[in-house]
């Protein structure tokens, strides 16, 4: 009778480990970052394509046009000036100071890739980096006899990513940086909640007119670093999916367990009890 009872202890205990086994089915492996970097990346490895972000239709573009003569640069300013100022820069030979009128403008990229410039006309920008494009209008306007002193810069003002789904703090965020890295939008968003899924996460893109999606496997550093998705691109999305465990929280057979394992808790500790006074 006794060993009737000592075996009917052990199946109980055996149920009480299963249901703790499937209620923690998560690892602590599956919050790991970036895992085999330190043996991937024990010996530097070059970067094969140093990122650049290039204009895109739609685009919306500061253009800031600077010269020592103020009445040069005011026909190449547009109805929509964000911004108008001087700065002073230093001749290190004689160390005296010179003015420099900077005008900044707002443009808008069109469907066709160009912007409509003041006395230049259609200028193609798709396709080009800030730095490019600056540096063809400077040329122009110095091959041109336009502005011989001209000095142009270019600042991308919708460089806005999204990242939705399960972190601390998702929404849309704008960087005055034209080099954000999907480590940099997630850590902007507060991080990924303990809930969420790190293999893998989604980023959708809209490039060359069509939608592109990648998945990224947050927990490997190869696919990290290797994807196209490692450096973003504006408008982007980021999406990050619940894990298992997220997913069956609320649900009947979640409170199923949860009950079931407290319920045979209690039976355990109640049989224990009487196997103990019945000796």
């Amino acid at each position: 009778m006794k060993c009737i009872k000592y075996n009917i202890f052990a199946v109980l205990i055996l149920l009480l480990a299963a249901v703790s086994i499937t209620s923690c089915s998560i690892s602590n492996k599956d919050f790991l970052y970036l895992q085999g970097s330190e043996q991937t990346y024990a010996v530097p490895k070059e970067i094969e394509e140093a990122f650049q972000l290039t204009i895109q239709p739609d685009d919306e573009l500061a253009i800031s046009v600077s010269s020592k003569d103020p009445e040069l640069i005011e026909p190449f300013t547009n109805n929509a000036l964000i911004g108008a100022g001087t700065h002073t820069t230093q001749n290190t030979s004689s160390a005296s100071q010179i003015a420099a009128t900077s005008r900044s403008a707002y443009f808008v990229v069109g469907q066709d890739g160009c912007i409509e410039f003041p006395i230049l006309g259609r200028v193609k920008a798709s396709g080009k980096t800030t730095r490019q494009l600056a540096d063809e209008l400077q040329k122009r306007f110095i091959d041109e006899n336009y502005i011989l002193d001209a000095s142009v810069n270019i600042r991308l003002m919708n460089f806005k990513i999204s990242v939705l789904g399960d972190v601390k703090t998702p929404g849309t965020k704008t960087y005055t940086t034209e080099r954000v890295s999907l480590l940099d939008a997630i850590a902007g968003a507060g991080d990924l909640n303990s809930t969420a899924n790190r293999r893998p996460i989604l980023v959708l893109r809209e490039q060359n007119g069509e939608r592109v999606a990648y998945e990224v496997d947050l927990s490997d550093a190869t696919s990290v670093f290797n994807s196209p998705a490692c450096y973003l691109q504006q408008n982007d999305v980021i999406y990050v999916q619940p894990n298992k465990s997220a997913r069956i929280k609320g649900s009947t057979g979640y409170t199923f367990i949860s009950v079931g394992s407290t319920v045979l808790g209690l039976v355990v500790s109640v049989t224990s009890l009487i196997i103990s006074l019945s000796k």
